[in-house]
């Protein structure tokens, strides 16, 4: 792509020359010199986008913000170009030759055809790669379809003979253009060069898919930076995980959903820590009657949370809520499963074992214990648990159920 865009500045370059020489027009000679200056940053991109792939032990995150050094190039040369134009033109007399200026405005209207549809192709490919210098690039053709457009105007009233010197002030108007693009890319690369944060909302989708993970309790910091396309991503976590090897898993999750949702991420770094719990949720499915335990989990009317202090057993609080996913015509088991997760549930006791259904694997990978028992009064069970010790309340592994 870096390659074409080469290409199509040196045509656009030879083409704004050979017109300016044939018309005499003093704005399309410094047009030509600027799109010379394009040919150049458009090659020094095209060598970014090549080095930044590679990485060594001497770098090894890469070379990707050789694309933004490219891009902060880019800005450079767009601003003296833009100079020069003002240089040249506004410091220069008039040698118009008005007969041929038909034929210029011409050639000028078949250039600035052929700029918009290669700098609307360009930005596409950049927006679908993430390439920051390949958007610069294709910034910067679009400033020269406002110039030709500009200088169009300029030949125009020069050809009607129009006493007001529009070449010159069509000039300005190119010179202000330039400036306000290339500053506007010189500030992007700065920023990324400088490792400034990653824009909000890319950061907010991030923590969003943190927090989808039932495991997670807590987002202690999350940062992120771009170098050249890519994103580093790293964020410190609260897990409701005892087992090291859970915790692992759990952030290899988190980091495999990050990059397949958020274009682009090259890294994602997470620290994890436990989460300290001074009282555990306790969910039971209720029947009809409110008294008595149902031997249905998906279908059960109601389910009882009761919060219990840790260290003692002793009960907190206790909720009965309804099942919202009672009657959906299938899934419901593993519904309701999500559904208490997002409740805050530690533990489940239910009259029937779960295990090999669904309900078991979303319990499983959230580190929910699952218990069954044969008492279906809610009384007796609540006092039941309330008269055990903290010892026989202990999490364990839902597949030792």
């Amino acid at each position: 792509m870096a390659l074409a865009s080469v290409l199509v500045n040196l045509l656009v370059a030879g083409l704004k020359y050979c017109l300016g020489v044939f018309s005499g027009s003093l704005a399309l000679l410094a047009d030509a010199v600027h799109s010379t200056a394009d040919v150049v940053s458009s090659a020094s991109i095209w060598a970014g986008i090549r080095l930044s792939r590679r990485k060594s032990k001497m770098f090894p995150y890469g070379l990707y913000k050789v694309e933004n050094l490219a891009a902060l190039a880019t800005a450079v040369i767009i601003l003296l170009a833009g100079y020069e134009i003002a240089q040249s033109v506004l410091g220069a007399g008039e040698r118009v030759r008005a007969e041929r200026l038909p034929y210029a405005m011409a050639g000028v209207i078949a250039i600035s055809l052929i700029l918009f549809a290669f700098s609307r192709y360009e930005l596409k490919k950049a927006k679908l790669l993430h390439s920051p210098s390949l958007e610069a690039d294709a910034q910067h053709l679009t400033t020269d379809l406002f110039s030709s457009c500009v200088i169009l105007v300029g030949l125009a009233g020069a050809y009607m003979q129009v006493k007001f010197p529009l070449d010159k002030v069509a000039a300005l108007v190119i010179v202000v253009l330039i400036a306000w693009v290339g500053l506007k890319i010189a500030i992007d690369a700065i920023r990324v060069l400088l490792d400034a944060s990653l824009e909000f909302a890319t950061l907010e989708t991030v923590r969003e898919i943190i927090l989808e993970t039932p495991q997670v309790s807590k987002i202690n910091a999350l940062r992120g930076r771009n170098s050249g396309r890519y994103k580093f991503i790293e964020a410190d976590l609260s897990l409701k995980v005892k087992e090291l090897e859970r915790a692992h898993f759990v952030a290899n999750q988190i980091e495999n959903r990050i990059k397949s949702q958020v274009a682009n991420v090259d890294c994602v770094v997470i620290h994890y820590e436990p989460t300290q719990k001074t009282s555990t949720v306790i969910a039971l499915p209720v029947a009809e009657d409110r008294q008595h335990l149902s031997e249905h989990f998906g279908e059960a009317p109601y389910f009882l949370l009761l919060t219990m202090r840790s260290q003692d057993g002793k009960l907190l609080e206790e909720r009965l809520l309804d099942n919202p996913h009672r009657l959906v015509p299938t899934g419901k088991g593993i519904k309701v499963s999500e559904w208490l997760l997002s409740q805050g549930v530690d533990e489940v006791m239910a009259a029937k074992s779960l295990e090999h259904k669904g309900p078991f694997y979303v319990f499983a990978d959230a580190g929910v214990v699952l218990k069954t028992t044969t008492e279906r009064d809610l009384d007796r069970i609540k006092q039941g648990l309330t008269a055990s010790s903290p010892s026989a309340n202990s999490a364990k592994d839902p597949r030792s159920s």
